[in-house]
């Protein structure tokens, strides 16, 4: 049992270890990654401005259903902008399995 834990931990760090050859060149990446920064930052400004204008209009005179269309418009720009930014998002939970999975093979 031991011999074939040691095994394991030595495939996964051999593997964790190698690299992957890159073919593409570095030009290509760049232009695409600018290009993509610019749409992106348009569609943020023009979210972000509408959300201004939300907070700036006068409430106090709008129906209840004014107000909901409203609230769900809001909702959907601020998932739209949350879906522009990306990222990796890790709950306690798989924080604590990766730790946990971490002190069990070391």
């Amino acid at each position: 049992m031991k011999k074939i834990a040691f095994y394991v931990i030595t495939v996964m760090m051999l593997l964790s270890i190698t690299t992957i050859p890159v073919s593409a060149s570095h030009e290509m990446s760049t232009v695409s990654l600018i290009g993509n920064e610019k749409s992106e930052s348009v569609e943020a400004k023009a979210m972000m401005s509408r959300l201004e204008e939300i907070k700036a209009m006068d409430k106090s005179n709008m129906t209840s259903k004014e107000k909901r269309e409203l609230r769900k418009e809001v909702r959907s720009i601020k998932k739209s902008m949350t879906e522009l930014n990306g990222g990796v998002y890790l709950s306690v939970g798989a924080i604590i399995i990766i730790v946990l999975l971490l002190i069990l093979l070391l």
